[in-house]
């Protein structure tokens, strides 16, 4: 603060900002070297929405404007990222929203029929397409793990037949990583964890550990190319993106991912937290574990074998009757939700290991105990 205590982005640029965006680059997967700062992960999903139409225009290609994302994903409170967002309840009181925003269904593989194809639901993304007519999409828009919902998990195969259906239309492919990327999964980015590449990446949140207000949009080098050319320019920006305080925080912040190796104690650990958590299928209530490294839920249901639900009635009882509050008081900061079927979900800090884990299975197992006594009644 001594040194820099702001500059902007617009037109110039200062040491922190190069320095950082560098080694982002440095990280990211493929060709994913342009580096495009914001404020949070609702302004890095609008720039890359705005980025994906523009891209398409500077080709010649201005009729590419809609947005691919699937049914209860969460993408932001802009509007852009609204009209991506798969929430109807969140969408509804603000409409109309961007034109353009399409839905396809998720991967709640919990949900599916037995005898459904893997690769469905990737496939429902290139019919999508086809439906909309090809000339006029512009992006998918994916999270490596869909938050809302409950940490939705890929199929093997998933996002490479993605990946093809984006090549063979011309759309480009946006993983939404606010949540996923550092470390989260156990990689710096989900995309490695699920081994695809995609054409931009979104971040935010830990890319700072929360301790300044920071997000970034990263687009492949294909991708910035039309804007390096003679004098055109991607005509976007926030007055604070790239804030020299948050660009050393998060300098420092990748030193301690670096010093402590946090991604890798993430996939040592996963599989501890993962197997603690599966035990709690000895609680009727408990219905679904999934995730994937330290991004983990439970889906709850009023009877395992059908997996038969709850209404809406019953589930506002459980989560914000109970479940909340009483978490919370016993000293467990998660998330008990219903965008979709009512969940826990669970983001332990990165450096959580045994001694946490148990304290995390002593609420959980305690509170969802009740909980099934409730439902009982």
């Amino acid at each position: 603060m001594e040194e820099l205590g702001f500059y902007t982005l617009w037109s110039y640029a200062h040491p922190r900002a190069i320095e950082l965006a560098a080694r982002i680059a440095s990280l990211a997967p493929g060709d994913l070297n342009r580096v495009f700062f914001t404020s949070g992960g609702s302004e890095a999903v609008e720039s890359a929405l705005k980025l994906a139409r523009n891209y398409h225009r500077m080709r010649g290609n201005g009729q590419k404007h809609k947005v691919i994302a699937r049914e209860i994903a969460y993408h932001g409170t802009t509007l852009g990222a609204l009209a991506a967002t798969g929430i109807t309840e969140m969408r509804s009181q603000f409409e109309p929203l961007l034109p353009g925003g399409c839905h396809v269904p998720n991967t709640n593989i919990y949900r599916w029929p037995e005898d459904r194809h893997p690769l469905w639901a990737a496939t429902a993304i290139e019919e999508r397409i086809r439906f909309e007519g090809p000339e006029t999409v512009a992006a998918v828009i994916l999270e490596p793990v869909q938050n809302a919902g409950g940490c939705f998990v890929p199929p093997d195969g998933y996002f490479k037949r993605v990946r093809e259906i984006c090549d063979r239309y011309d759309v480009l492919m946006i993983s939404d990583e606010v949540i996923c990327a550092w470390g989260r999964l156990g990689h710096y980015f989900g995309c490695d964890r699920f081994g695809y590449v995609p054409d931009i990446v979104t971040v935010a949140k830990a890319l700072t550990s929360a301790y300044a207000p920071m997000g970034a949009m990263i687009a492949s080098d294909r991708i910035a190319e039309p804007f390096l050319e003679g004098d055109a320019c991607f005509a976007h920006g926030f007055t604070f993106g790239g804030h020299p305080l948050a660009a050393a925080i998060a300098m420092a912040n990748l030193d301690v991912f670096e010093r402590e190796d946090l991604c890798g104690h993430v996939l040592a650990k996963e599989g501890e937290f993962r197997q603690m958590l599966e035990t709690l299928h000895e609680i009727p209530i408990v219905g679904d574990v999934r995730g994937a490294g330290y991004f983990q839920a439970i889906e709850l249901v009023k009877d395992r074998e059908t997996k038969e639900s709850f209404d809406d009635e019953e589930a506002e009882d459980l989560l914000r009757g109970f479940l909340s509050d009483e978490l919370y008081r016993r000293g467990l900061i998660c998330r008990a939700d219903d965008r979709g079927e009512p969940v826990v979900q669970l983001a332990p800090p990165l450096i959580a290991d045994t001694e946490q884990f148990e304290e995390i299975h002593d609420v959980l197992h305690g509170v969802l105990t009740e909980a099934w006594e409730r439902v009982r009644r």
